[in-house]
């Protein structure tokens, strides 16, 4: 698969800048296309194709998103604040009352003022009185907390976060490789379209040769009716029968003509060009369509290995990818019912700090610890999250299958109807000998009097049938050629 999204790229990579520079200059007027010209042009021209490369592009850039949640994250903040009123860690002056050193109780007590007569300490308002005081003013807890500047830079390192992250970069792979199955069948289904557009064009061009051939046939009859009648062995009711006959060729003939033009236009819009651009293809020349060479069509199903067929199938591999994804959503369900471990270290800052009294400068700490994450009870609601993730993979699974089972059919499908493709060729290449025979026939006959203008007419008409039915059978091989390419994976 990789070889392939090489080469298409390869193919984009040339064909840009050589073709897709502006439609008008890639092709010029009468130019002729192969196959593998409009290919290359549809490739390097689809829109749909260049969304999936820059899809694959962003599947990548998912992938690496993933892996950095393995190394350790480094994150800065900070931000400023106005405050209107400072910090004041009292509401008055204070007065703490002063302790001195006696040295007949060896401690530490307070100087209270006594009552000369008694000796005992006064009590005013049931409290006591100290002698001395340190006087605590006020202003002195007041810190100026108007403008204020913090900030902290944090180092995170995940341990353990319940097999996550594992599941994280298992999808991201798992979705990388999605995006680019996926583009690798959009192509294919664009050459799958180009080619039905192409013989689509040869086919119009090879019937519109013989519909003017048939004009020819009918318009030389018409002539030699004439020139009969003048001569009396030929009525008037026999020139209008040829006459009206071939009014309804000329009809059909306008048709085919509109139809070519049509399908050409198709044909540019599929390769991504102006839908009047003035192109022929390759194989549109009536010899060209007869001297095609049958392509190699598997006409024994028995001989398929289907298990070889799943693999190159784009669309089994999506679904492949899909039970995958699903999976791994299921541990990402299951991580969230597990621990959590990550080391954490910060330095944080502010000015102004606590670290100086508040002073008006940056100061700051660095710290360094653990986060550990422990889920206890959620009333079930992460086990049933885990479980619908389980079911859902399940599903995927059935699909997958259901899908195998489709492509088993489509293959044999597919495998009768390119064998049916050819026999049906063969058969029509027989009935053309015998058309022409039968025509010649017919002519002479009508020459010799024995054979009416119906007869000849009849004999013309089979002759246009073996013939257009010849002409769409030999495209449809080609068809089905590609169609049992693209449904075996191998186009």
């Amino acid at each position: 698969m990789r070889l392939r999204l090489t080469v298409v790229s390869a193919i984009c990579a040339i064909v840009l800048p050589a073709i897709a520079q502006t439609p008008d200059q890639a092709v010029a007027d009468g130019s002729v296309l192969t196959l593998a010209q409009c290919r290359d042009l549809a490739l390097a021209n689809n829109k749909n194709l260049r969304r999936g490369a820059e899809q694959v592009r962003a599947a990548g850039y998912q992938k690496d998103e993933a892996f950095a949640a393995y190394l350790p994250s480094l994150d800065f903040a900070g931000g400023y604040m106005y405050n209107q009123k400072k910090i004041s860690m009292f509401d008055s002056d204070q007065f703490l009352p002063v302790k001195t050193f006696n040295l007949e109780k060896q401690g530490y007590e307070f100087n209270l003022v006594k009552d000369p007569m008694t000796g005992k300490p006064i009590q005013v308002n049931g409290q006591y009185v100290p002698e001395q005081v340190a006087y605590l003013p006020k202003e002195a807890l007041e810190y100026d907390i108007h403008n204020v500047f913090f900030g902290a830079i944090t180092l995170t390192q995940p341990i353990f976060m319940g097999g996550k992250i594992v599941a994280m970069n298992k999808i991201t792979n798992y979705a990388e490789d999605l995006a680019k199955t996926q583009l690798n069948g959009a192509s294919k289904d664009v050459i799958y379209a180009v080619d039905a557009a192409y013989w689509q064009v040869v086919s119009l061009k090879a019937k519109q040769k013989l519909a003017e051939s048939y004009v020819n046939l009918l318009d030389t009859l018409s002539h030699n009716v004439s020139l009969m009648i003048k001569e009396g062995v030929a009525t008037r009711s026999d020139q209008l029968t040829v006459d009206v006959k071939l009014n309804s060729a000329q009809v059909d003939l306008t048709k085919v003509n509109n139809g070519l033009v049509l399908s050409r236009m198709a044909l540019a819009q599929v390769c991504g060009l102006p839908i009047h651009s003035d192109f022929r293809v390759a194989d549109e020349d009536a010899e060209c369509i007869i001297s095609i060479i049958t392509p190699a069509i598997l006409a024994d199903d028995s001989q398929i290995d289907m298990q070889q067929v799943y693999d190159r199938r784009d669309d089994l591999r999506s679904l492949e990818l899909g039970v995958k994804i699903y999976e791994q959503k299921a541990n990402v369900a299951r991580s969230s019912m597990m621990p959590n471990l990550a080391v954490v270290g910060a330095y944080s800052f502010s000015n102004p700090n606590i670290f100086d009294g508040f002073k008006k400068k940056f100061n700051g700490q660095f710290s360094i610890g653990a986060m550990l994450t422990i889920p206890l009870w959620h009333w079930g609601g992460n086990y049933n999250k885990y479980r619908a993730a389980k079911a859902q993979t399940a599903a995927m699974r059935m699909d997958l299958e259901n899908a195998r089972e489709l492509v088993d059919l489509q293959v044999r499908q597919a495998s009768y109807k390119a064998a049916e493709a050819v026999k049906t060729r063969d058969m029509t290449e027989t009935n053309l000998a015998k058309a022409d025979e039968n025509l010649r026939c017919a002519y002479l006959g009508f020459r010799n009097g024995v054979m009416t203008v119906d007869n000849v007419m009849e004999a013309q008409t089979a002759w246009l049938k073996a013939h257009s039915e010849n002409i769409d059978a030999r495209i449809d091989v080609y068809l089905c050629d590609v169609y049992l390419s693209k449904v075996l994976g191998t186009l």
